[in-house]
């Protein structure tokens, strides 16, 4: 389905590919946020919003017939390195609830502010759905 690139003599990431070569039907994900399908705030705990975020990311997903399994990269934005920093054990546990063992090709941000004020963090993705 695809394939990890990690060049030789390189350090192992932790949590994420440095790169992932695949083929197949591309899906774009936009930017997601911590409210649900309603566009409805249920908390402002980091974690927690994260793990919404995933879980709108899975529900995406899942209309091309796609799984977590598929992302192969992510964009996450978030609005405190410190926040994120602080929140990692929680963050941890949300993603492999959500995402599982799965670790595509990643990139972090910290930004000044997101579109919409309650966000703590924003997520974009793209998988790749194998023909």
């Amino acid at each position: 389905m695809y394939e990890i690139l990690q060049p030789e003599g390189w350090a192992k990431p932790i949590g994420y590919s440095n790169g992932i070569a695949a083929r197949g039907r591309l899906v774009f994900i936009g930017g997601q946020v911590g409210w649900n399908g309603q566009q409805q705030w249920e908390t402002d705990d980091f974690a927690g919003q994260v793990r919404q975020t995933l879980e709108n990311i899975v529900a995406i997903l899942a209309e091309a017939g796609a799984g977590p399994q598929h992302i192969t990269t992510m964009t996450w934005y978030f609005t405190s390195k410190a926040e994120y920093l602080a929140n990692l054990k929680g963050l941890g546990q949300a993603y492999r609830d959500v995402i599982g063992k799965h670790f595509p090709a990643m990139a972090a941000v910290e930004v000044t502010a997101l579109v919409e004020d309650r966000a703590k963090v924003e997520i974009q993705a793209m998988a790749v759905v194998p023909d």
